[in-house]
C-alpha cells in the first residue's frame, strides 16, 4: 500500500446531461475506498481547442492518475457526450461503476502510475 493519493479528474462538457451523475458515482466509490470524495478535480471542457489539448473524447471523462478509466481507441477529441461499454456489454452514458472502483483501487495500491 502506498501513501500517495491518486489524482482523480472528471472532465465534462455542458451539453452532456450525465456528467453530474458520473461525478456522484465517482465520489461514492472514492468514499468507499477511504479517499476524499471532494478531491476530484472537476474541469469543464468548453472549446474544441480545449478538447484537443486535453485529449477529451466526450463527457464525462474520468481519469485516475492521468489514465482514462475506459481508454478509447482512436476516438476523435471533441465536444460530445461519451458512450461507455459496461462490463455486461450494455452501452451507457456513464462509466461502469466497477471500472471506477478497480481504477481507484489499483491507483491506491500503486499500480496507477
Amino acid at each position: 500500500m502506498t501513501d500517495e493519493v491518486p489524482t482523480v479528474e472528471l472532465l465534462w462538457w455542458e451539453g452532456c446531461p450525465s456528467w453530474e451523475q458520473a461525478l456522484s458515482i465517482l465520489r461514492a466509490e472514492m468514499g468507499a475506498l477511504g479517499l476524499d470524495p471532494g478531491a476530484v478535480q472537476v474541469r469543464e471542457v468548453r472549446t474544441d481547442t480545449d478538447a484537443e489539448q486535453e485529449g477529451f473524447v466526450g463527457s464525462p471523462t474520468v481519469r485516475i492518475d492521468g489514465r482514462d478509466v475506459q481508454p478509447t481507441d482512436g476516438e476523435p477529441a471533441g465536444l460530445t457526450c461519451r458512450i461507455y461499454r459496461l462490463r455486461d456489454g450494455r452501452i451507457s452514458p456513464l462509466p461502469d461503476r466497477a471500472d471506477l472502483h478497480d481504477g481507484l483501487a489499483q491507483a491506491i495500491e500503486g499500480g496507477g502510475r
